[in-house]
Parts: structure tokens; sequence; C-alpha cells
């Protein structure tokens, strides 16, 4: 997502494209590593929006943006909590400080309203799944559990929402299913639901959409392969429930009993641009089938990850956002 990586043609050189050179022992060199800033506020990226970065887990370097729309700061009234998990394939030096991250969340923050809160997370291969979900587990607690003023006053923890982006909404789906079983033990903060945009899955067996984008120019195959690859546990596949949440779905009859008494909805987001596309369909009619309250919005056209540079696609997902959650 840098301008780096975005000048190159992940068709022809998919671990550029991911900025990571492959070493002959299995590991990774990385071409970039972003910066992380430490209990800081820092300066205005936006005017129309404060924003304010601290430490989650030092020890794993992990950290976390707080966004609030600049209008709620003069006013007694709270807003509902946006927890965000930003893509990249678990593999990308991608941080909450990336410039079209920065826009992403901001317009959300603004046009929903709400508190966002942006949680970095460690990159695979170093750190192999299901350590981002173990991350982002650990950010709920710390929002729980958090000192911080802002978040207290601005933000009403009775009404969360988790949203993931890509591999984002991959680790939105799987901390849910981990954290809907201990809703006691994170209270104030109570989970409304999930909110799924372009979410990165897979399998062993292509569908429709990915053999007919095979050759895409922002999610081609040979780039989530490497993704899968180098993010699941070592000796996994594709159809590992990490990657592909069919298999678990269909193995286990009491997957979302916990989200079904909890009252979650899923918002489930994409478009027929994206070679993930059959994925989402499948997975929301299975959602559908096994009692969740689903809410899909699939579109024509576009292409993975199109809201973060079409400033038009952006306003309309925030108005489908800013709709499920005002139903919940």
């Amino acid at each position: 997502m840098s301008n780096q990586i975005a000048s190159i043609d992940p068709n022809v050189d998919p671990y550029g494209y991911l900025g990571i050179i492959p070493n002959t022992d299995g590991s990774i060199t990385r071409s970039q590593i972003p910066p992380r800033p430490f209990s800081t506020t820092i300066p205005d990226h936006d005017s129309s929006v404060f924003i304010q970065d601290l430490v989650i887990n030092p020890v794993k370097d992990t950290w976390a943006r707080i966004i609030i729309p600049r209008e709620v700061l003069n006013s007694e009234n709270k807003l509902p909590l946006v927890v965000y998990f930003h893509g990249g394939g678990f593999v990308m030096a991608i941080t909450i400080d990336t410039p079209i991250l920065q826009k992403f969340c901001a317009t959300l923050a603004v046009e929903i309203p709400a508190i966002l809160v942006s949680v970095d997370y460690r990159y695979t291969p170093e750190n192999r799944l299901p350590a981002a979900y173990d991350d982002c587990v650990e950010s709920l607690y710390w929002i729980k559990n958090t000192p911080n003023e802002l978040l207290k006053k601005y933000a009403d923890f009775s009404k969360c929402f988790l949203l993931g982006t890509s591999s984002g909404g991959n680790i939105a789906y799987h901390v849910g299913l981990r954290v809907a079983g201990v809703s006691e033990y994170l209270k104030p903060l109570e989970i409304k639901g999930l909110i799924l945009y372009h979410s990165l899955f897979g399998g062993n067996e292509r569908t429709k959409s990915e053999l007919r984008l095979a050759r895409d120019k922002m999610l081609p195959l040979n780039v989530s392969d490497i993704m899968w690859e180098l993010g699941l546990p070592i000796g996994s596949n594709r159809d590992h429930p990490y990657c592909n949440s069919m298999v678990e779905i269909r193995s286990n009859e009491n997957l979302f009993d916990q989200v079904k008494i909890q009252g979650w909805k899923i918002l489930i987001i994409d478009c027929d641009g994206d070679p993930l596309i059959d994925r989402q369909i499948e997975f929301s009619k299975m959602l559908k089938a096994k009692g969740v309250q689903v809410v899909d919005c699939f579109s024509e056209g576009g292409f993975h990850g199109c809201e973060y540079f079409d400033g038009m696609k952006l306003k309309e997902l925030t108005l489908v956002v800013k709709e499920f959650m005002r139903g919940n």
C-alpha cells in the first residue's frame, strides 16, 4: 500500500509487491520496516479528527491509534466504539500510520460518527497465525481496562463493533468467535456485531471468481498463496480453518451458539471485482443457514479494497456501515 509497493506488478514480482525478499532458509527480509510511535499525541493528519497513539504491549510491539471526531470533543454525548483491524495479508509491513489507512479511518470516524480504535498486530511469518488473533483479542482487554481518559469520556463501551478489512476481516471473524463466549469478562465492553469488509479467506480448491481474476492487479492468486504460505502454521495447507472458514463451520455444529446467544449481527461486504467474492457469498449463505443474523452487501464492479482508493466508494461504504450500526 506504499507508493513503492503500489508501483510493482504483483503478477510479475509478488514478493516485491508484498515488500519482502524470500531467503533460502524459508525466512524473509523486509524491504521496509515502518517506525512505531509510543504513547504520544501526534500532529494532525486530518483537521476533522483528533488522534492519539498508545502502546498495547511493548514486549510484542503492538499499539493502537484512537481516532475521535473533533466535533465530539465539545459534546457530552458518547459515540459507538469501532475497533478496527487493518489489512495487508498478515504479511505486509502496513501500520495504522499508513496514509491511506489514516484517511480511511478518519472518514469512518467522522461519517458514522464513532470513536475508532485502529489496532496494530504482529506480522507473519515472523509471528505466524494465531499471533495476530492473540494480539487483537488482547487489544479488546486493553480497551476494557484502559486508563485512557479520551476513551472513557467519549466512547460508548456498550456499543462496540469489530471491523476488519481483508486479513483484518479474517481477524475480526476469528477474534469474534474467540470472545463471544467470554462476554462477561470483557464488560463494560459489549460487542454488538462484526463488520467484515472484503475478508481474506481461502481454500485448496479454487473458486470461479478466483480463477476469473487469477491475474488481478490487487490480489492475484500468486500473492494470496504466498500470504497463506507465510501466515499459516508451518505444515498447514489452505484448508486450515484460519484460511478456509467453511471447514470449521461444516464440522462444528455449535460454532455460532455464543454468537447467537449474544444477539450479534454480522455485516459482510464485498464486490464482484474482488477475487474473494465467491467465498464471501458462500460464507454469507452458510452463516444464514446456521441461524446467524447476517446482513450482506455485494456490489458490482470495484476491486479488493477499492474503498481505500476511491472517495465515492468510501462514502458509500460508510453509509452501509452507519446503517448497520444504527440497527444494533
